[in-house]
């Protein structure tokens, strides 16, 4: 891999505000090795040594955190009120909720035979090593230091790896843990391109990837040669569905912001609504009017939108409707880039006429747009929302509690929420992620930290006697008393025939 630089720049003002240079490869594997010196010492350290740490390094976090917001919005061009409202929001809320919980989901657990009484038996949690951490450019320090604090936690390393359009935020993170009481080197960030990314999969002892799905197989194919342990969020085309009796004011409010946050740059955004045909057009209308009453500009000013982040990405979201207006959609509002626009910014838009024959309505958007589908009731609704490669996030609105139930039993998605959106990712208590192609594996809940952890199983024998029953010499006397105890423990009906020894074989 050529040493090189990265350019980051404003994507609201396409001004430059760093340049950075690529790791090399050597640069990259050592990094991982001073990190296994570091995780060395650290897992020797209790989860309440370890918990400690994370809370002065959240007072740090807290202390720069004006700082830290100018960063994220200057690389994603993101309003800033979204820099402390989700970004460090859930930074903090994730290190008091690792913190405190890492103990009780790591907890060695005492498992009880069914047969083997003479032994006890325990199955504990391991950290891995040094995770390798790959993240989007979606949400720079959610998905950098955020995912690698229950790693931490859990006693292992952690190099990060982030998207180059957005590197800042995840090394003013690493900065700052340096200075909290972290070993030297259990935190870094390594710049560069896919190769840097390549490189850390070649040397980390597993890896936790965000992105799309094309680079996740990638990545998976490439973790397969060394049989390390892989989780995968990948894309994603998240439904919304409203039925005839949804409060449609809270209905119209949720997909306005569930599709709209971040610039719709969220794997969980809803990319599609699939609205009874009873209330469809009072539902577009409200989404419509308000869509209209959004302000978009750049991070300081007070507005609810700013810029997208990545050109490609905006590229991607002018095809998607110019293929869909030629399929025949309509714009009901937006569908262009804002007049006099200097840097990435797409105005926040809804489609309506819209059909699964248009990649709108079937690929991954990740941007401001609202494709609105009218649908003739529930089982149309709900068919049309499993249709889909993916299946990471969803909703439904109804007020019938009952229906809604039904409805999320079979939704194909990893998480559904009623009556609310993008909820279930703030609440770490929740296992987050996809099935289908939108991934592998969990964020949050015990599984969240587990994944970070190689499972040992101890057994032990409590008796201690000079031989057990199935070891060396087999006599015709062990093998006869098998014969036995086999028809004895496991053949059907066999406490019936012990009841009555006059029954016949048959039966039996």
């Amino acid at each position: 891999m050529e040493k090189g630089l990265i350019e980051v720049r404003n994507p609201a003002t396409s001004e430059k505000i760093a340049e950075l240079a690529v790791a090399s490869a050597e640069e990259v594997a050592r990094a991982v090795r001073q990190a296994r010196k570091a995780q060395a010492l650290w897992q020797e350290k209790s989860f309440a040594e370890r918990a400690k740490v994370l809370h002065s390094f959240r007072d740090l976090l807290i202390d720069h955190q004006d700082e830290i917001a100018e960063t994220l919005t200057a690389e994603t061009g993101k309003p800033l009120a979204e820099a402390y409202g989700n970004e460090l929001f859930y930074v903090y809320d994730a290190i008091g909720f690792w913190a405190k919980n890492a103990a009780k989901y790591l907890k060695p657990e005492h498992l009880r035979p069914h047969l083997l009484k003479t032994k006890k038996v325990v199955s504990r949690y391991d950290p891995l090593g040094v995770v390798g951490i790959i993240s989007p450019w979606n949400f720079p320090l959610v998905l950098t230091v955020g995912e690698a604090i229950p790693a931490l936690m859990a006693g292992n390393a952690v190099v990060i790896k982030p998207s180059e359009l957005t590197p800042l935020s995840a090394l003013h993170g690493a900065k700052l843990a340096g200075e909290a009481g972290f070993p030297a080197d259990l935190l870094q960030v390594i710049v560069g391109l896919g190769e840097t990314a390549e490189c850390l999969i070649d040397q980390a002892d597993m890896i936790s990837f965000t992105g799309s799905v094309v680079t996740g197989k990638k990545v998976l194919r490439r973790a397969a040669e060394r049989l390390i342990p892989v989780t995968l969020e990948l894309g994603s085309k998240d439904p919304m569905i409203v039925l005839k009796d949804a409060y449609l004011e809270r209905a119209a409010n949720a997909c306005v912001w569930g599709a709209l946050m971040n610039s719709g740059q969220v794997c969980t955004s809803i990319e599609r609504v699939y609205v009874e045909e009873a209330v469809y057009q009072k539902f577009v209308e409200m989404v419509v009017g308000k869509v209209n009453s959004l302000r978009q500009g750049r991070s300081h000013d007070e507005v609810e939108l700013g810029s997208m982040t990545s050109e490609a990405q905006l590229i991607k979201v002018e095809s998607q409707v110019e293929e869909a207006l030629r399929r025949g959609a309509r714009i009901l509002t937006g569908g262009r880039r804002k007049p006099g626009a200097q840097g990435f910014f797409y105005e926040p838009t809804v489609m309506v006429d819209v059909s699964h024959e248009m990649q709108i309505m079937r690929e991954e958007t990740f941007g401001p747009v609202i494709p609105i589908m009218k649908v003739k009731d529930r089982e149309e609704a709900l068919r049309l929302a499993n249709d889909s490669r993916y299946g990471l996030d969803s909703s439904v609105f109804t007020q019938d509690k009952k229906t809604a139930w039904e409805i999320a039993e079979q939704m194909a998605a990893g998480a559904v929420c009623i009556n609310d959106t993008l909820v279930n990712f703030i609440i770490p208590e929740a296992p987050m992620g996809g099935i289908k192609e939108s991934g592998l594996g969990r964020r949050h809940g015990a599984e969240g930290i587990r994944k970070y952890c190689r499972q040992k199983t101890v057994v032990m024998d409590r008796l201690g006697l000079k031989s057990e029953l199935s070891w060396f010499p087999m006599t015709q006397r062990k093998r006869d008393f098998f014969r036995r105890a086999l028809r004895l423990l496991y053949r059907s009906g066999w406490k019936n025939k012990l009841a009555n020894p006059n029954r016949t074989r048959q039966g039996y």
